[in-house]
């Protein structure tokens, strides 16, 4: 079967892409069979984890069951940053200790690692790139946002990333805008549409069965476990619930997470511009927004551009709100205008938008349902889940399996506790915070110093990719 052109426009620019190369739509479960495992969820983690069990055991029978198509949620719709935790050593650390946290921190380098070398041995072209990653300033107040993390890894021997100055900045990019800020080499992009499609791929050549447009309907937790979907059941001796921000709509995952929206837009090609202003080839930056504004060049000469913070989730809902085109390509462009205005006024090709599972933390989370440790769960990526989706999957293939490792004691498998209050305060509250965050990074962009109840609401808001409470605390004085 093959998707259909009408299935495929609405999406992102990423999976456009692979689509038009690879339009491959696997059957609908539409019958009862059995399985091994059956994994719920068709992105990153869910194919990461499938392939991990294969090649534990290429018998394992292993079912996926996707609501969309591989990839359809935020696997194919991210920024297509490849980064390690570093910036999340004080979150880690609180979990469970600083050489925890640091082992965590390798571990994640090292995956960046692995996604290349899994791309390379699979013959998958995701446009891995190791161009490196800038987490800079864009006004005063954001200057030393890196500090906290850098100063404690420096004092564990471990160095993720140099401090570089605006000149420094300005020679790798071709912007004087960004005063200062952190330049990690390690870090990549890729394509987030040809790396899951490519994994999708590395799943069915294993011998994985994959039913795409097949939505759980539910899935039992006691005696002989089973998923179902409306027209079919998959009866199976373990579960993997790998669904991302869908997790919410599971009671004993929904209380660790709540749901907001990422909007991204990608520019025509614009090979010229992007050489005269020195960002052909250049790194990733970010700046130090707690909802950040991003951006990267392409392989094919485009801008792709992103930032965090737009629609707020009910519950476990993920509504219509979070699927199309963004309403927010103008903050995209006065993200650029304060980072790089040279590239501020570029050529819109396409936008879309996504939902991202956010903890308090910005750590994910892994483990069993307490009712049931055949039951394993991933998810609360915080918009940072590429390397974490890798690490997941050797996790979750530990935990199935009764394998033991560093991670599999680490602060990523804990037991889900409460992060936010119950709806509908969650979603009310969530809005305040949302709001006091945007106003206060307005104000600092303009001189200014937020009231004193600006910076108590903004600093409620949980961590996403930059550890947004350590910088919050460093702009207190």
């Amino acid at each position: 079967m093959q998707l259909p052109e009408k299935d495929i426009g609405w999406r992102s620019h990423w999976l456009r892409q692979a689509l038009a190369e690879d339009p491959d739509l696997a059957p609908p479960l539409e019958e009862a069979t059995q399985a091994d495992i059956c994994i719920v969820g068709g992105g990153y983690l869910g194919l990461w984890t499938a392939i991990r069990l294969k090649e534990h055991n290429p018998g394992f029978d292993i079912v996926i069951i996707e609501r969309d198509i591989c990839g359809g949620g935020p696997s194919g719709r991210n920024s297509g940053m490849v980064l390690s935790a570093w910036t999340k050593y004080s979150a880690l650390a609180a979990l469970r200790g600083g050489n925890d946290a640091l082992s965590i921190i390798k571990a994640s380098e090292a995956a960046i690692g692995g996604i290349e070398a899994f791309c390379k041995a699979e013959g998958i072209d995701g446009w891995f790139d190791r161009i490196g990653w800038i987490w800079g300033a864009t006004c005063q107040a954001q200057l030393g946002a890196w500090d906290d993390a850098l100063n404690k890894l420096v004092a564990h021997g471990y160095v993720p990333a140099r401090r570089v100055s605006r000149d420094e900045i300005a020679a790798m990019t071709g912007t004087t805008s960004h005063l200062g800020g952190a330049f990690d080499a390690s870090s990549a992009t890729v394509h987030p549409g040809f790396l899951v499609r490519g994994l999708r791929r590395a799943a069915l050549k294993r011998g994985v069965r994959i039913y795409e447009k097949s939505p759980m309907t539910r899935f039992l937790r006691g005696g002989k476990l089973k998923v179902e979907t409306a027209k079919g059941t998959v009866s199976c001796g373990k579960i993997v619930l790998a669904l991302n921000a869908w997790s919410g709509a599971i009671p004993e995952l929904a209380p660790a997470i709540f749901n907001i929206s990422s909007d991204d837009a990608m520019s025509k090609p614009i090979p010229d511009l992007l050489e005269k202003v020195g960002y052909r080839r250049a790194p990733l930056m970010i700046d130090s927004r707690v909802f950040v504004g991003g951006w990267s060049p392409t392989r094919d000469g485009r801008l792709s551009v992103g930032v965090s913070g737009g629609f707020i989730g009910l519950g476990g809902i993920v509504d219509q709100r979070f699927h199309g085109l963004s309403p927010r390509v103008a903050d995209m462009r006065r993200a650029l205008r304060d980072g790089h205005p040279a590239l501020a006024e570029f050529p819109l090709e396409t936008s879309w938008n996504g939902p991202i599972d956010r903890t308090v933390s910005g750590v994910p989370l892994f483990g069993a349902l307490p009712a049931n440790r055949d039951i394993v769960y991933g998810y609360g990526f915080s918009g940072n889940g590429t390397t974490m989706a890798y690490l997941g999957g050797k996790i979750l293939t530990s935990l199935l399996t009764g394998g033991e490792s560093e991670l599999t004691h680490s602060a990523l498998v804990r037991p889900v506790t409460r992060g936010f209050p119950p709806e509908p305060f969650r979603f009310v509250g969530a809005h305040f915070v949302r709001g006091a965050v945007r106003r206060r990074d307005d104000l600092e962009h303009a001189g200014r110093k937020p009231d004193l109840v600006t910076r108590w609401l903004a600093g409620l808001a949980p961590s996403g990719v930059t550890p947004s409470k350590a910088n919050l605390r460093a702009r207190k004085g």
